[in-house]
């Protein structure tokens, strides 16, 4: 454990649910954790007891993606948990596939149908992006766009942009369906589940529109990835919105979660339930301060592309899938700085990368 994390109250320790199976965390809501096939080798999911129009089932939250040994995993836990009772609604906080990669599958009963088909839960702006995404509409994570976006910020390396190409497929493939109706959540909502209310709180800058549920009643806030307890969460510019301002976004909206109770439990999509939320956030909002210090720095010695930033931000080696994060990122704090009028960006004759530097 770091020095950061042990300023946090991971209140279950070390205990974490097996794979396929549960743990409860609080009341009426259940732990699943399924694996995923990246650096980022897992995510928390959230099984929770309720009842709509008189019919007594389960609401699920986030779903893993479209995988095999997640949907034998999710059957295990249909079959052990839910008591022969139904899934009533699946909620995704938002379009990222490892979030909504099986909602449709679970919207439709899983492979055994086990329940008529249940209406998915999500935010304007989460259902349409994801949406474009799965019919093959491009991806950040690859395709055409997404290597002549990152070329452009300094990303030359033949081999490289030509295994970014050849992901187009890489969202279709984790996320092949979307229901083709939904419930749309807005900011401020409340969603009754279980008889408790949980009000709708949005977030920006990770993804379109994120949801995250907080219930005043048991202080319990389903954070989605807004708030991470040992990673901070990806903010990045893709090609989608080349000239987007996201981390502004984001830490604009850490202040919604700001306000809520200091001993709110806080079940994260990555990491282990914790209490300290207060302290998170504003180990959060050091980091990226000193991030920017950092590009700032860099950008007074000479210009700096987004490729020239990533090293000194990531000191580890990158994979293809992590190098399109990391480079977003790093164009998210200098766009940042240039945004808000700290830097200028030229695009270079000879290369046709842009670069940036102090006003």
């Amino acid at each position: 454990m770091n020095p950061l994390e042990q300023q946090l109250d991971y209140v279950f320790a070390d205990r974490l649910p097996e794979t396929g199976h549960t743990m409860e965390v609080a009341p009426g809501v259940f732990w699943v954790r399924m694996p995923l096939p990246f650096a980022l080798d897992h995510i928390n999911l959230w099984v929770m007891r309720d009842e709509i129009d008189g019919v007594a089932g389960w609401t699920i939250v986030d779903c893993g993606i479209s995988d095999d040994t997640i949907r034998a995993n999710w059957e295990h836990t249909f079959d052990t948990l839910l008591d022969g009772l139904p899934v009533l609604r699946v909620i995704v906080t938002h379009c990222h596939p490892d979030h909504l990669g099986l909602a449709d599958w679970i919207c439709n009963g899983g492979e055994k149908k086990r329940w008529d088909p249940v209406r998915l839960w999500m935010s304007l702006g989460e259902y349409t992006m994801g949406r474009v995404m799965s019919a093959g509409d491009g991806s950040d994570a690859g395709g055409e766009r997404a290597a002549r976006h990152f070329a452009r910020h300094g990303l030359t390396d033949p081999a490289s942009l030509e295994a970014l190409r050849k992901r187009d497929t890489y969202y279709p493939k984790l996320v092949p369906s979307i229901p083709p109706f939904y419930r749309r959540m807005r900011d401020g909502d409340t969603v009754k589940i279980g008889g408790r209310e949980w009000e709708v709180v949005t977030g920006f800058g990770h993804s379109p529109e994120h949801c995250a549920f907080f219930c005043a009643e048991t202080k319990v806030l389903i954070s989605g990835d807004m708030v991470l307890p040992r990673i901070s969460t990806n903010v990045s510019v893709f090609a989608v919105e080349p000239e987007g301002n996201p981390l502004a976004l984001f830490l604009d909206s850490l202040g919604r979660y700001e306000s809520l109770p200091a001993d709110t439990l806080v079940l994260p999509s990555h990491g282990k339930p914790f209490r300290g939320m207060h302290t998170r956030i504003g180990q959060l909002r050091d980091h990226h301060a000193a991030r920017l210090q950092e590009v700032r720095e860099a950008c007074a010695v000479k210009p700096q592309s987004a490729a020239d930033i990533v090293p000194l931000m990531f000191k580890r080696p990158l994979d293809v899938h992590q190098m399109t994060f990391a480079l977003g990122e790093a164009l998210a704090h200098l766009h940042m700085l240039w945004l808000q009028g700290e830097l200028v960006r030229h695009t270079n004759d000879e290369d046709g990368v842009i670069r940036f530097a102090p006003k």
